[in-house]
């Protein structure tokens, strides 16, 4: 059985830096491409980034680039992303997923992953 658990969230100022990671068990983890999304409240889950299985490739979308970074550890079975200089509209449950199949390659689509964590709650205040 697959079974994601992020850590890392909490209150942060704005401006300031979290690290989120997300440990993974039960597939070859360094097989898959694994994404990382948020959902706001009373808003629908967007994409924030994605990196491949050897973690050659990653993605972000465009309101986290030059702020957030992706990154993999497959010894360790685990994704991280690293957010700076936070905003306080970036106050948000976040998400991460591991890909369906081998095949696909980093991607902002959530269809894409069939596992997904628990999600960690982080609050930037302004």
């Amino acid at each position: 059985q697959v079974q994601l658990v992020e850590s890392g969230g909490g209150l942060v100022q704005a401006g300031g830096s979290l690290r989120l990671s997300c440990a993974a068990s039960g597939r070859t983890f360094s097989s898959y491409a694994m994404g990382w999304f948020r959902q706001a409240p009373g808003k629908e889950r967007e994409f924030v980034s994605a990196i491949s299985g050897k973690g050659r490739t990653t993605y972000h979308a465009d309101s986290v680039k030059g702020r957030f970074t992706i990154s993999r550890d497959n010894a360790k079975n685990t994704v991280y992303l690293q957010r700076n200089s936070l905003k306080p509209e970036e106050t948000a449950v976040y998400y991460c997923a591991s890909a369906r199949k081998i095949t696909i390659p980093a991607s902002r689509i959530p269809d894409m992953y069939a596992y997904w964590g628990q999600g960690t709650q982080v609050t930037v205040s302004s």
